[in-house]
C-alpha cells in the first residue's frame, strides 16, 4: 500500500513541466538559502577596510630633561594607522571627527588629546597619570560595526604600548651603547682615575668618620659619670633642704610657743599684778586698823599683823609663777634664729623684767618679815610699834611702786618686742619654708632630668656604636669598589698577564655587555615591547568565518526546507486516490463514509499505510534537499570538511528528520501544525548555540537546549568538518535520530484521537472562503 501510493504521487509529481520545475525548485530553494548566507558571513572581519573610522591628533608633545628629544606619541600613532589598511582610517580634525559620528559617516572616531604625550611621560614621575584616548562610537547604525570598531580601537591601544614600551627601550639601550663607546675613550681613562683617588678619600673619611663617632662615644661615657655626679649632689642638697624644711618646723613651734608663752605671761601679770596691788591697798587699810587698835586690845593687833605677815609670805609663790613663765618665754626666745636682730633685745628686757619681779617679791618679804616683828612689838612698846607702822606703810608703798614698776616696764619693753618678734619670726619661717619646699620640688625634678639624661646617653652611645659599624663597613665597601674598578680598568686594557679566574669572569661580563650594547637596537627594543608572543595552536581548526556558520545556515536551510514541503503539498490522500491504490476505480465506496484519514482501512489501507505513503514523496524530496545543500556547501562554496561522506550522512540523517516532524506536526493538526512548525524554527534559531555559545544565552534557552534537535544536528556537523572527539559524532547522530521517536508516536499513535477535532477546524476555515 504504500508504494502504490508513493508510486502514484511520483508520477504525479512529473506529469508536466510545471510539475518538474515545482519540484525542483522545492529541492534548490532551501539550498540557495543555505548558500547566501554561508557566502555573506564567508570573511566579514576580513572585509573591514571599508568601515570608516576618523583619527584626529591633538598631540602637543613632550620633551624634558631626562629624554633630551621630543616625544609625540600622537604623531607616531598617526604613522603607524598610515600603514594600516584594517579600518579605512580618516584623519581628520576632532570637531569634524566628532560630527561625522554623530551624522553617521563614521562609524567611530579616536581623537588623541593635547596632553598625551606628558600623560604618557609621567610613567617617569611619582604623579602617575594614565594617558586616555577618547573614543566616540555610533552604536545605531549596525549591531557588529561597534564591535569591529572596538577591534580596530585596540589595535591602536596596543600599538601606542608597544610604541611608547619600544620607544623608551631604544632610547636605553643607545644610552648603553653610548656610555660603553665612551668608556673605551681616553676622557673615560682620566674619570676612572679621578673617582679613584675620589673614592680613596672618601674610603679615608669613612675611617675617620667612624674613629670621630667612637671618641664622641666615649666621651658621652664621660659625661654619663658627670651626670651620675650630679644626680648624687641633688640628691644631696634634696636631703639638706628636707633637713632645713625640718629646723623650720622647730623654728615655727619655737615661734608658736613663744606667741603662747607671751600671750600667757602677759595676761597672767596684767592680772596678777592688779591683784597684788589692790592686795598691797587692803593690807595697808588692816595695818592702819590693828595698830589703831593697839591700845585697846594689844593681842588682837598682834594677831592680824601675823596674818597679815603670813598672807603676804603665801603671796610670795606668785611671783614665783611669774618669774617661771618669763623664763619659759626666754627659753622660746633664745629657740629663734641668732641673725635675728631683735632676738637679743628680748631677752634683755626679759632679764630686766626677772629682775624688777625679784625686787618686788624682796619687797614682798621684807613687808611680811616687818608685818611679824609688828606683831611682837605691838604688846612691849607702843612707841616702837608706832614706829613700826609707817615703816610698815612706806614699804607697802614701796612694794606697790615696784608692782607698778614691773607692769609699766612689760607693757612698754617686752610686750611690744615679743609681738614683733614673733611677727617677723612667722613671716621668715613661712618664706624659708615656700623656698626650701620648691627647691625640694626642683631637687626631685633634676632628679628625673638627670635620670632620663643617664638612659639616653646609653642609648645614644649604643646607636654610635653601630654608626660607626655602618661607616667602617661602608669604608670596606668603598675599597672593594676601588678594587673592583682597578680590575676592570685593567681588563678592558685588554692585558692578558695571566690574571686569576675573577679577572677572566669581569672580561667574560664585560664581553656580554659590548654584545649587547652592539646589537641591534631596534631589534631588542622591539623585543622589549613585546617580550611575550602569542603562539596559537588551534584544535580542529577552522579554515573560515564563513566554515564555521555553515553548519548553523545548513541546518535552518534544512528545516526551512520542510516547511516548504508541507507547505507546497498535500499531506491527505484523497478519496479518489486511496481508490485507485486499492484497485476500486475513481471513487471508494459509500460506506466508506466521509473523506478522511482511515476512512479505508476496512479495505487494508490503514492509517499508517497512508502515513508513510505520502511521507514517501516528502522524504524523498527533503533527501534531495540535504544531499543539494551539503553537496553545494562542500564543492561549490568550498566550505571545510574533513569527513565529506559524513557531512553528508549529517544532511541526509537533520532532512528525514526534519521533514517528519514538520510532516507529522501537519498532518496531525493541520495548518496549525504548519505554524508550530515555523514557532520551533524561530526557538531554535535563538537556542541551538549556532551563532553565540549556549552559556552566554539566557537561562531558559540553555535549560531548553537538549530538547531542540538543531544542535545535535550542528555539533555532528561541526565533528564531520573538523574532527570529532571519540565518538562525538555518533552520539550527536543518535541523539538527532531520537528524535523520530515522539514524531512518530505523534503521526501513528496520538493522532487518532485528533483527526475528527483537525477536521472539524479544517470545515471551518474553509467555510470562511478566506483560509
Amino acid at each position: 500500500m504504500i508504494w502504490g501510493i508513493f508510486k502514484r504521487d511520483m508520477c504525479h509529481a512529473t506529469r508536466n513541466v510545471i510539475a518538474v520545475i515545482v519540484s525542483m525548485g522545492l529541492v534548490v530553494v532551501p539550498a540557495l538559502y543555505a548558500w547566501f548566507n554561508i557566502a555573506a558571513s564567508w570573511d566579514p572581519y576580513g572585509n573591514t577596510k571599508a568601515l570608516k573610522v576618523a583619527v584626529a591628533n591633538n598631540d602637543k608633545g613632550y620633551k624634558s630633561d631626562l629624554i633630551p628629544v621630543r616625544v609625540n606619541v600622537g604623531e607616531t600613532i598617526i604613522s603607524t594607522l598610515h600603514a594600516n589598511d584594517q579600518l579605512d582610517w580618516q584623519f581628520v580634525k576632532s570637531d569634524k571627527a566628532i560630527d561625522g559620528v554623530k551624522s553617521g559617516e563614521y562609524y567611530a572616531a579616536i581623537v588623541i588629546p593635547k596632553g598625551f604625550s606628558a600623560d604618557m611621560m609621567t610613567l617617569f614621575s611619582p604623579d602617575i597619570k594614565h594617558a586616555q584616548l577618547k573614543y566616540y562610537l555610533n552604536e545605531k547604525i549596525n549591531p557588529i560595526a561597534p564591535h569591529i570598531t572596538d577591534q580596530g580601537a585596540t589595535t591602536v591601544v596596543n600599538t601606542i604600548d608597544k610604541t611608547f614600551a619600544k620607544t623608551i627601550a631604544q632610547v636605553g639601550l643607545d644610552l648603553a651603547s653610548s656610555i660603553l663607546h665612551y668608556s673605551q675613550s681616553p676622557q673615560m681613562a682620566e674619570y676612572m682615575r679621578n673617582l679613584n683617588g675620589n673614592l680613596t678619600t672618601m674610603a679615608d673619611t669613612l675611617s675617620g668618620a667612624s674613629q670621630q663617632v667612637t671618641s664622641y662615644s666615649q666621651l658621652l661615657g664621660s659625661a654619663n659619670d658627670i651626670v651620675d655626679s650630679t644626680g648624687k649632689l641633688l640628691a644631696s642638697a634634696t636631703k639638706a633642704g628636707k633637713q632645713a624644711q625640718n629646723a623650720l618646723k622647730q623654728g615655727k613651734s619655737g615661734a608658736t610657743s613663744l606667741t603662747s608663752a607671751g600671750a600667757n605671761v602677759t595676761s597672767s601679770v596684767n592680772t596678777a599684778l592688779d591683784q597684788v596691788s589692790g592686795a598691797f591697798d587692803q593690807v595697808a587699810a588692816k595695818v592702819n586698823k590693828a595698830f589703831d587698835a593697839i591700845g585697846k586690845d594689844s593681842d588682837t593687833a598682834a594677831s592680824q599683823l601675823a596674818t597679815l605677815s603670813e598672807q603676804i609670805s603665801s603671796g610670795e609663790s606668785l611671783y614665783d609663777t611669774y618669774i617661771t613663765s618669763l623664763n619659759h618665754m626666754r627659753e622660746s626666745v633664745e629657740q629663734l634664729p641668732d641673725s635675728d636682730s631683735a632676738k637679743q633685745a628680748l631677752l634683755e628686757a626679759i632679764d630686766r623684767e626677772i629682775t624688777l619681779l625679784e625686787a618686788a617679791k624682796g619687797d614682798s618679804q621684807k613687808l611680811a618679815q616687818q608685818l611679824k616683828d609688828a606683831s611682837t612689838q605691838v604688846t612691849q612698846d607702843t612707841a616702837a610699834a608706832e614706829r613700826s607702822r609707817k615703816e610698815i606703810l612706806n614699804r607697802i608703798t614701796s612694794a606697790k611702786q615696784s608692782i607698778s614698776n614691773v607692769r609699766d616696764d612689760y607693757a612698754t619693753n617686752v610686750k611690744p618686742k615679743i609681738d614683733a618678734l614673733v611677727s617677723t619670726v612667722s613671716t621668715l619661717i613661712s618664706q624659708t619654708d615656700s623656698i626650701i619646699t620648691q627647691l625640694s620640688g626642683t631637687a626631685d625634678d633634676l632628679d628625673d632630668v638627670t635620670g632620663d639624661v643617664g638612659t639616653n646617653v646609653t642609648s645614644i652611645r649604643s646607636t654610635l656604636g653601630a654608626i660607626a659599624k655602618k661607616l667602617d663597613s661602608s669604608a670596606a665597601t668603598v675599597k672593594e669598589l676601588i678594587t673592583k674598578l682597578e680590575t676592570g680598568g685593567n681588563a678592558g686594557d685588554g692585558n692578558s698577564d695571566g690574571g686569576d679566574g675573577d679577572n677572566d669572569a669581569d672580561s667574560g661580563e664585560s664581553d656580554e655587555l659590548r654584545a649587547l650594547a652592539t646589537a641591534n637596537a631596534s631589534t631588542l627594543s622591539t623585543l622589549i615591547s613585546a617580550p611575550v608572543a602569542l603562539h596559537r595552536v588551534s584544535v580542529y581548526p577552522i579554515a573560515n568565518y564563513g566554515s564555521a556558520m555553515a553548519p548553523f545556515y545548513t541546518i535552518l536551510s534544512i528545516w526551512v526546507g520542510a516547511i516548504i514541503l508541507c507547505a507546497m503539498l498535500k499531506v491527505t490522500i484523497s478519496d479518489r486516490e486511496k481508490a485507485h491504490v486499492l484497485g476500486l476505480g475513481d471513487t471508494l465506496p459509500r460506506i466508506a463514509g466521509p473523506s478522511g484519514p482511515g476512512n479505508a482501512s476496512r479495505w487494508g489501507l490503514r492509517l499508517d499505510h497512508e502515513y508513510f505513503g505520502r511521507y514517501a514523496i516528502f522524504a524523498l524530496l527533503a533527501l534531495l534537499q540535504g544531499t543539494l545543500v551539503c553537496l553545494g556547501d562542500t564543492y561549490f562554496l568550498g566550505v571545510q570538511a574533513n569527513h565529506a561522506l559524513q557531512f553528508l550522512a549529517v544532511g541526509w540523517l537533520a532532512a528525514l528528520v526534519f521533514s517528519n516532524i514538520v510532516y507529522t506536526l501537519t498532518v496531525s493538526f493541520g495548518d496549525i501544525g504548519k505554524a508550530v512548525a515555523v514557532v520551533l524554527l524561530v526557538m531554535q534559531v535563538a537556542g541551538s548555540g549556532g551563532t553565540f555559545p549556549i552559556e552566554t544565552l539566557p537561562k531558559f534557552f540553555q535549560m531548553l537546549y537538549p530538547f531542540l534537535p538543531f544542535p545535535h544536528a550542528i555539533d555532528a556537523m561541526h565533528a564531520a568538518m573538523a574532527g570529532s572527539y571519540g565518538n562525538e559524532y555518533l552520539l550527536d547522530m543518535v541523539y538527532l535520530s531520537l528524535f523520530l521517536i515522539p514524531s512518530l508516536l505523534l503521526g501513528l499513535v496520538l493522532r487518532k484521537p485528533v483527526i475528527r477535532l483537525n477536521n472539524w477546524v479544517s470545515r471551518n476555515l474553509e467555510s470562511t472562503k478566506v483560509m
